[in-house]
Formats: C-alpha cells, structure tokens, sequence
C-alpha cells in the first residue's frame, strides 16, 4: 500500500514555507523602519488558509511567456499593511507591532515544525515496527 505524504503531513510542510515567507517580509519591515516613504507588507494567514480550503480555481500556463501564478506562489498575496499612525515621512512600519507579529509567527512556525517531526518520527518507527 503506497503511502500519500500529502495526506500524511498535511498542510503543516506548506504553512513552513508560509511562515518563514511571513518572517522576511517583518524582517524587512524591521530593517525598513527608518527608510522614508517604505510601505510595511504583511501577509494574511487567515486568508491563505481559506484559499488552500476554497480549492480556488489555479491558472495555468500554456505558453512559455505566461506568468505562472501556483497556489504556491505567495507573492501574489503580499498586502500593505494599513498603519495604524501616521509618519511624517510617508513609512508605515511601526516597529513594535512587527516585533509582536514576528515574535507570533516564530511561535507558528516552531509549532508546526515539531509537529512535522513527531509525525515523521512516528513514520520512522512505523517502518522500523517499533
């Protein structure tokens, strides 16, 4: 009986991929956050989630000079951030609420990851017949 690994992990191995996204885009913040004019970009989880569960018609390429939008590709749902002050400067990165949304995801992804390894270790002993 073959095993499906899709099934058996989840969503788990692409929320990895969302979160570390997730996590550069507040580092960028970060480093932004002097840079006049920077517009702060964030993604919604909530609403990615919901697109992987809508099974969302995808577009496919038929030519080589086609823009390939997977529902892999999460550039396409990168979003300005609506800053909660304004700055003088024109920038809407506001440091400390990057730092909690930072620290958040962190979190996320730490979980997620020892998920992934308590089920890849539970298919190791599986096959060692432990």
């Amino acid at each position: 009986m073959p095993i499906n690994f899709d099934k058996y992990l989840g969503a788990h191995d692409n929320a990895l991929l969302l979160f570390e996204r997730r996590n550069q885009l507040l580092a960028e913040n970060m480093a932004n956050a002097d840079t006049p004019n920077y517009k702060a970009r964030d993604i919604d989880f909530n609403k990615v989630l919901q697109g992987a569960e809508s099974d969302q018609l995808s577009m496919t390429t038929t030519q080589q000079g086609h823009i390939n939008l997977s529902s892999n590709d999460l550039d396409h749902r990168i979003k300005y951030r609506i800053p909660t002050q304004s700055s003088a400067d024109g920038n809407t990165v506001d440091v400390q609420m990057e730092k909690a949304a930072y620290a958040e995801n962190t979190v996320r992804y730490q979980t997620t990851m020892t998920i992934l390894s308590r089920r890849l270790s539970g298919l190791t002993n599986a096959f060692k017949g432990e």
